[in-house]
């Protein structure tokens, strides 16, 4: 028995396999400079927003896969294009192992990677390593009191503070998340869900399996995570119950193919385009229907998969993405799957209600001997929706996951000017292991009520406590700053860092009027003598 989603199911083995499946690979994209020019023919403006927060800059796997190579690899003899990748530059295709080899003799193609690995030559496998660097920016916060009566899911919200999250009004506003799973049956219909539903946070979403646009559909385990997120019932609330979420299907529940795992990088690579924050995962890969097609321990490097590179291509555009660790830890083989391994993944592996490890959660290090899993949640006995709507209990780090990513999105909303790096940094930063981790606990069981006190503490070095009011604004909008900030210079810029509007600051309260500015969003940065801050606003 083996697990493709953390919690226990069954998957079926087939004797005899005619085709197989790879990934070709394209030298370049020689029509990437009309992406350069309109970049919103292949990203939202949302999308655009987040890396110009976090100062990323755009580059080739940006620009979409060049046409004419797609159109001459389907139009191939015994050749069946099942998915695609940008950012890998890459299509996923089906035949016979002759047809598949005969693709390399198209001047455009790079090289091949075959899903059996006996098929590759050694070292054949492309790697992603990125050069980053990040820039602080200042966030302000506020003091709302909010509070949520949790019922039975109390311990797993508790256990990492993420109630003083909520009591401080940082519930998710504003952020984006896209869970990635195996279906969402019920969510449209049941009741705890409505919160969602009526406030109109469930976005959109799509199922890769069966190219369709209804992704109410599929199997339940993608609703219970999304539970654990974004619920709001009797006995039930979520760790980020005011985000927004996609919600989109790639995981296949009756079958284990590796076309699974690029399901996954197109929905990541969608997540991208639509301006998603934190990606959550509870998805895992290890063995395969066909044999040949399984990975060893060995090659849980965070490299072999293309999940794996993507989850760290996702992080270079500024995205958090948050995979569940896997059951195995009770196995002959106990170590963390496909993309649980990859270096830039937040990681979860299972805690019971006593904060100790649960037996089945799977262990690291990754096979390249790096920390996994990163941190901790509870997943044993973890509280959660069913497609009826009923409120239950379950097992898996597929919950611990989405526990902790809700939270992530949570205590990002706090700070939404933060890179994801910081937000990563100061969340580990927290965790009860984090100078002593070890390859069952990680960093350990992050407590956000200090993550939030090591934030606020950084945010001080600029200017302490400043109030913007409100935001999105409409005509007019109020600063109000300490004292010792008076005299200070605020400059906006619009999304293409053209200055629009100057003004000084000169009283602790001032309103000034927006009317000579288009709606949408705009960049400010307040400096005094010697001290810089830098936010964001929506002007409606």
């Amino acid at each position: 028995m083996k697990a493709k989603i953390f919690f226990l199911i069954l998957s079926i083995s087939f004797g005899v396999f005619a085709q197989e499946d790879a990934w070709v690979y394209f030298r370049d994209k020689p029509n990437s400079a009309a992406f350069f020019a309109n970049p919103l023919s292949e990203l939202t403006q949302r999308s655009l927003d987040r890396r110009t927060t976090q100062s990323i800059a755009l580059d080739l796997r940006d620009a979409p896969l060049h046409q004419p190579y797609i159109d001459q690899i389907t139009a191939a003899t015994g050749i069946t294009v099942l998915a695609k990748s940008k950012w890998l530059n890459m299509l996923h295709v089906r035949g016979t192992q002759t047809d598949i080899q005969a693709l390399l003799g198209l001047a455009f193609v790079d090289h091949i990677q075959y899903a059996n690995h006996s098929l590759n030559r050694r070292g054949s496998v492309v790697t992603n390593q990125q050069n980053l660097t990040y820039v602080d920016k200042w966030a302000g916060t506020n003091s709302v009191l909010v509070n949520y009566d949790y019922g039975n899911s109390a311990t797993q919200i508790q256990m990492l503070n993420g109630h003083i999250l909520h009591q401080n009004n940082f519930t998710g506003t504003g952020k984006v998340v896209a869970i990635l799973d195996a279906g969402f049956p019920g969510v449209n219909t049941t009741a705890p869900f409505a919160s969602l539903r009526n406030r109109g946070l469930i976005l959109g979403g799509y199922d890769f399996v069966n190219n369709s646009n209804n992704f109410y559909t599929g199997y339940q385990h993608g609703t219970q995570v999304l539970s654990d997120m974004g619920g709001n019932a009797t006995n039930l609330v979520g760790t980020a119950p005011d985000a927004g979420y996609y919600l989109f299907i790639t995981e296949d529940i009756n079958s284990e193919t590796p076309l699974e795992l690029t399901n996954w990088v197109e929905a990541a690579e969608e997540a991208d385009r639509l301006g998603v924050d934190v990606i959550n995962s509870s998805l895992g890969y290890f063995a395969f229907d066909n044999p040949a097609y399984s990975y060893t321990y060995a090659r849980m490097n965070g490299q072999t998969s293309v999940a794996s590179r993507a989850v760290d291509i996702a992080f270079s555009k500024g995205m958090i993405c948050v995979v569940s660790a896997g059951n195995e830890g009770n196995n002959a083989e106990p170590h963390v799957g496909t993309p649980a391994d990859a270096t830039l993944a937040v990681t979860v592996g299972s805690v019971t209600s006593t904060r100790t490890r649960s037996g089945f959660s799977s262990i690291g290090p990754s096979a390249d001997g790096r920390i996994k899993p990163d941190l901790m949640a509870m997943g044993s006995a973890s509280v959660v929706a069913t497609q009826t709507g009923a409120i239950t209990t379950n097992n898996g780090t597929s919950f611990s996951g989405p526990i902790l990513a809700g939270a992530i999105t949570s205590f990002w909303s706090a700070f939404p000017n933060k890179t994801n790096a910081e937000i990563v940094q100061l969340v580990k930063a927290s965790a009860d292991r984090f100078n002593n981790p070890d390859n069952n606990y990680g960093y350990g069981i992050p407590n956000f009520q200090l993550a939030l006190n090591n934030a606020l503490g950084t945010e001080k070095f600029g200017f302490e406590t400043i109030n913007v009011f409100p935001n999105p604004a409409n005509d007019e909008i109020t600063f109000q700053l300490p004292l010792s900030n008076v005299n200070s210079e605020l400059v906006f810029y619009n999304s293409l860092g053209q200055e629009v509007l100057r003004k000084t600051l000169k009283n602790t309260f001032q309103k000034f009027r927006l009317d000579n500015l288009s709606n949408g969003i705009y960049y400010y940065t307040l400096s005094s003598s010697d001290k810089v801050a830098k936010g964001k606003i929506v002007k409606n």
